[in-house]
């Protein structure tokens, strides 16, 4: 440790992301990213902007792109709050709704930022187990001291929870934060964005770098009553009032207003997904039931880490996990048909060609 680090510092664990290898041969699907490009509308509004617009600073307060967030979810602008990428704005929640000394809770197996945040903050935390089928133990998340935070559909697992145990959660924490982190909430069966009018204490934040496809725009969002909203917005503006450039708010403007585009995308993802979950389980895998842009997978007769890494030899990345308990399923992003059909081919060499464990 350098001497001049602080303490806060030092007692970070810093999140690791997933491979980035600069191989344009490569097939990426480790970080779930949309295979689609975005609207082009999206693109053509960038160019506008980039005409005469950059030598000026952007809007502070998002006003329009919060609207049309707004208006899809049927709320009001005062109900949405607009940052650089769902990260930095659950970094926002953590310092506006979690208090050091209060403890939080969140799944043992879920997004790997929540504890890298709950250290960054001197935040305390309490890691929930999931069941044997890793759905979500709702009656663990009730009375929380400090808070609840989990992510719906769950990642890395792509697990669901209804919206039924949602509203457990939220009832049996009236005097706490609730935040659910819908990054792949599009994939899925239905929002909690619903529940924002009757539970004062749920936020919600999702993204537009999964159904959206701008994970290069990166532009996050947060979801519920004007006060959580608010306190959001006295956060953000005590460290930088301008975290939106003007390239990422014309585009998310374009792609939150093109909903065809969007429902096309949406659709062609989620079908693919169906097929390879078939493929995947007629090869022996066992599959969990999946509501996101990706698969989580183990086979009991091979190793995931020796297939992650046969399969980055022939040019297909996947994610693998070294964790307790998911150390042998393989997280695999949804591509194009083509990409996965790739993917497949790859796959069953490897397991034509080499020894399982058995």
């Amino acid at each position: 440790m350098n001497k001049f680090w602080s303490e806060t510092v030092q007692r970070t664990e810093p999140y690791v992301p997933g491979e980035q290898l600069d191989d344009p041969t490569i097939i990426k699907l480790n970080t779930n990213e949309n295979p689609y490009p975005p609207s082009p509308k999206v693109t053509d509004a960038i160019s506008r902007e980039l005409d005469h617009k950059l030598n000026l600073y952007p809007s502070p307060t998002t006003d329009q792109l919060r609207n049309e967030i707004a208006t899809y979810h049927n709320l009001s602008k005062d109900h949405v709050f607009v940052g650089n990428g769902s990260d930095e704005v659950l970094a926002f929640s953590f310092m506006a709704f979690f208090e050091p000394g209060k403890p939080i809770r969140f799944p043992a197996i879920s997004y790997s930022f929540y504890p890298v945040y709950a250290k960054l903050f001197n935040i305390p935390y309490e890691e929930i187990i999931l069941n044997r089928d890793f759905t979500l133990p709702v009656e663990d998340f009730f009375q929380s001291e400090g808070g609840v935070i989990f992510p719906n559909p769950n990642a890395p697992t792509s697990v669901y929870l209804e919206l039924s145990g949602v509203i457990d959660i939220l009832e049996n924490n009236p005097n706490q934060i609730v935040i659910i982190d819908e990054a792949y909430i599009d994939f899925a069966t239905e929002s909690a964005a619903s529940l924002i009018h009757t539970y004062e204490n749920l936020l919600i934040v999702q993204t537009m770098s999964k159904s959206r496809s701008l994970a290069g725009l990166r532009v996050g969002f947060a979801m519920g009553n004007p006060n959580l909203i608010e306190a959001l917005i006295r956060i953000k503006d005590s460290f930088n009032s301008y975290t939106l450039d003007r390239l990422a708010i014309a585009g998310a403007e374009a792609a939150i207003k093109d909903t065809d585009y969007f429902t096309d995308t949406i659709e062609k993802v989620i079908h693919t997904r169906e097929w390879v979950t078939a493929e995947m389980k007629q090869r022996g895998f066992h599959v969990l039931p999946s509501q996101t842009n990706f698969i989580f997978a183990c086979h009991y007769n091979w190793i995931a880490e020796d297939l992650y890494t046969n399969l980055k030899k022939d040019g297909i990345l996947v994610r693998h996990f070294k964790k307790p308990s998911i150390d042998n399923y393989l997280r695999v992003t949804i591509g194009t048909d083509e990409n996965m059909e790739d993917f497949f081919k790859k796959l069953d060499k490897i397991m034509n060609t080499t020894k399982s464990r058995n």
